[in-house]
């Protein structure tokens, strides 16, 4: 079963930025894909131990929390959502380039990229 989870005061407890929402929403027309949802993992690996992912997946998993922000739906399955409690997901653009983004206030250290993390 799929649940949108909140804490007491009944906020998210991971956060979909507007402007996250609004990139996956312009991939969705670019694709002619209406359904598209934002998956948000993490594996092993990466310069500080863990390491974020993103993908686009058409349909949730049983077991995935999901948060959705604008009718935009971001997945995170249950391992990943246990270090990602209390994080914001942002789309940003820079000189660096434009990415998808995780602010983790869980993260003791990251890498210089942010793509990498240490808990």
């Amino acid at each position: 079963m799929t649940v949108q989870v909140f804490d007491p005061r009944n906020r998210p407890l991971i956060v979909l930025t507007q402007a996250a929402a609004n990139k996956v929403k312009n991939i969705r027309k670019e694709k002619g894909q209406d359904t598209l949802k934002l998956r948000l993992y993490i594996t092993g690996g990466g310069c500080s131990g863990f390491q974020y992912g993103f993908t686009f997946a058409e349909q949730a998993d049983e077991e995935d929390s999901i948060i959705e922000t604008d009718q935009v739906q971001l997945l995170v399955d249950p391992l990943s959502f246990s270090y990602l409690q209390g994080a914001e997901v942002d789309y940003v653009e820079g000189l660096q380039g434009a990415k998808f983004v995780v602010n983790n206030p869980n993260a003791k250290a990251t890498c210089s990229c942010g793509a990498s993390f240490t808990i």
